[in-house]
């Protein structure tokens, strides 16, 4: 039997490694089946006024006065606290929507929502998400 070339050692090794790296992550899915526990952190947004009476993912209409959210995952109907470490304010909201859209965000709140984590004037902020309840 001949020996292994350097290169096919490194190669060999390199592969094992990625196995065993790839192997113990965890994955960022909300665990769906729990009541509540996930947490997730990450910028939040919120609706513009303009979006008011238009048509959601749940396929009821916004309304910028009700403590709704959009998530790209979480089944409509979970429920989430969101916190603002910047001033500690938090918020519970309902998940109807689909979204945000936009790199780096986790949630778009509603206008009301926005407004209880003092969020208005700079439009995006840090949070923390965390699930309440998920729905049945």
């Amino acid at each position: 039997m001949r020996s292994l070339t350097p290169s096919f050692r490194w190669n060999l090794l390199c592969l094992l490694v990625l196995s065993l790296l790839t192997t113990n992550c965890t994955s960022s899915a909300p665990a769906f089946g729990e009541r509540g526990g996930y947490v997730e952190t990450g910028k939040a947004s919120y609706y513009s006024d303009k979006l008011k009476g238009n048509k959601m993912a749940n396929g009821k209409r916004y309304k910028p006065g009700k403590r709704t959210a959009a998530h790209k995952k979480l089944p409509f109907g979970t429920k989430v606290k969101v916190t603002n470490p910047r001033n500690g304010r938090s918020v519970k909201v309902m998940i109807t929507d689909r979204g945000p859209f936009a790199p780096g965000r986790i949630i778009d709140l509603s206008k009301s929502a926005a407004r209880k984590l003092d969020m208005e004037k700079s439009g995006v902020v840090p949070v923390q998400m965390k699930v309440i309840k998920t729905s049945k």
